[in-house]
């Protein structure tokens, strides 16, 4: 049985991309895994850099409005936020969900300083995003 994933930031643009990559690098086969945001943002350079760095290419992704996905019905068993609660909160809740999930990461685009100093900023939020992806994972194969 494929298990159906959404993950949800603000603006879908470097949290949410992370995590879809990484679940479907990580969980193949057994998920639908989709990612969007509250409101359409541009793809975080900082995020795709990060990424490429682990082997993974998100540099084609585009950012998706999570409402469009709501108007056309689609049916996710879980939804998790990457984003700040207050932002969660204005997610629309899908039916048919099991589970809504809540992952608190910072927000690259709010980083500042240097190129090196956001990227090292970002490669923290990746390694977290991608430990939470696993123990994600983890989690259900012990259900």
């Amino acid at each position: 049985m494929v298990t159906k994933v959404l993950f949800l930031c603000i603006h879908n643009s470097a949290r949410s991309q992370m995590a879809e990559a990484y679940l479907k690098e990580f969980g193949g086969n057994r998920f639908e895994v989709e990612s969007a945001g509250l409101e359409v943002g541009i793809l975080n350079p900082l995020a795709v850099e990060v990424m490429q760095q682990d082997g993974i290419d998100i540099s084609g992704n585009k950012t998706k409005d999570v409402f469009d996905f709501f108007k056309q019905g689609k049916i996710y068993e879980y939804v998790i936020t990457v984003c700040d609660p207050e932002a969660a909160e204005k997610c629309p809740i899908f039916p048919g969900m099991v589970k809504m999930i809540h992952w608190l990461f910072d927000d690259p685009s709010k980083f500042t300083g240097t190129h090196s100093e956001k990227i090292e900023q970002t490669l923290k939020v990746r390694d977290q995003i991608k430990q939470a992806v696993r123990d994600f994972i983890l989690e259900l194969d012990n259900k």
